[in-house]
């Protein structure tokens, strides 16, 4: 997983344990642990051997480079990516048909003559080819199943790989959103996928090919005012799981990709959705809710929600390259956290520390 943030995040972390384990080294730790030892019947100096071992497969980890895994040739491989009108859909189709796969680039307003359906197709490739698809159509994906079998070019051998990436998202709290909202959000993130998945299932088990799901590191980690979003992903990220367990005796490879905060890259929200959504959420709100939470803290919110669809990776790049590589790594991995270092790091505590310390950090 070629990420340079990622591994920046590692070292980052290498150089934050020494120096927490220097101050503890300096500071009775290794007294606490003998005496700890004696208490439960081992030879004292197997803390100090335990410690030094720890710390040396840390490093080993930190340092050593990832081992080569293969790649598959690409010419003559055929993949759909869903969501290919804007963002990172319509970026990985033009950077998958310029290393040489054959692309079926999915767009939602193909039919309408949208700008991203209409550059792909300008392109005029026989290896770059645009339909028209609605996610939460089960006709528009009926219909793709037979585009795309009439157009691989050894429709027996099946179709290589999908990527499902067509996705929204809206902002909100648990008591300002309604229902529609949790309901829209899901259509599209969860049952878009499902329903794209189940129906070129059979097409990617004759290739023994790949499935690349689309998450997000709020599949992983909640966040406030996003929870149609989080609940949308967390659940992609366990259909991911379920599939690549059923999957393994085909020879199918499952892979999640987790990207963090690139809202400034895809624009998938932005100032503007913010604001309409924030006169939305306020106008339909209840007025105990109106009364309990004030205008002050709804406004402070909208402010707080402003700052972070600005922030956060303007290059696609990191995604673009865990994709490429989740379809063509013989060895593909099982997630991919494309992420700067601070996001990292969040979700590594979010994930592995008891929630009540991970709380205490960055909810109090």
């Amino acid at each position: 997983m070629a990420v340079p943030a990622l591994h920046f995040g590692r070292k980052s972390l290498l150089v934050l344990l020494s120096l927490v384990l220097t101050l503890a080294l300096g500071m009775g730790l290794p007294e606490g642990l003998s005496f700890l030892a004696r208490l439960f019947g081992f030879a004292e100096n197997s803390v100090i051997h335990g410690i030094v071992l720890l710390y040396f497969l840390y490093v080993l980890y930190v340092a050593m480079p990832a081992l080569p895994r293969g790649t598959v040739p690409v010419e003559d491989k055929h993949v759909l990516i869903t969501g290919c009108d804007t963002g990172f859909g319509f970026a990985l189709a033009k950077h998958l048909h310029a290393i040489g796969f054959t692309v079926f680039a999915g767009c939602l307003l193909k039919d309408k003559g949208g700008d991203g359906a209409r550059e792909l197709q300008s392109m005029q490739s026989d290896s770059m080819k645009v339909l028209q698809l609605n996610v939460t159509s089960d006709e528009e994906i009926t219909q793709a199943v037979e585009f795309v079998r009439k157009n691989l070019k050894e429709p027996q051998r099946g179709l290589w790989g999908i990527v499902n990436n067509a996705g929204v998202s809206k902002f909100g709290g648990v008591e300002f959103e309604s229902l529609d909202n949790y309901k829209e959000v899901a259509d599209v993130n969860l049952w878009g996928t499902v329903r794209v998945t189940k129906a070129f299932l059979p097409l990617i088990r004759r290739a023994k090919g790949r499935v690349v799901n689309i998450a997000s590191m709020l599949g992983r980690m909640a966040s406030p005012s996003r929870s149609c979003y989080c609940i949308s992903k967390y659940a992609v990220e366990a259909f991911s799981d379920c599939l690549r367990q059923e999957m393994y005796q085909w020879g199918v490879k499952v892979a999640v990709i987790e990207p963090s905060n690139f809202i400034a890259a895809t624009r998938i929200l932005t100032q503007e959705d913010v604001e309409n959504q924030a006169d939305e959420l306020w106008k339909k709100a209840s007025e105990i809710v109106q009364e309990d939470y004030g205008k002050e803290y709804f406004a402070h919110q909208i402010v707080l929600m402003k700052s972070f669809v600005n922030s956060g990776f303007k290059d696609m790049s990191p995604v673009l390259n865990d994709i490429t590589d989740a379809l063509s790594s013989k060895l593909p991995y099982t997630r991919y956290n494309p992420s700067d270092t601070y996001w990292w790091i969040r979700l590594k505590i979010m994930t592995h520390l008891p929630a009540s310390i991970a709380n205490w950090i960055y909810i109090r």
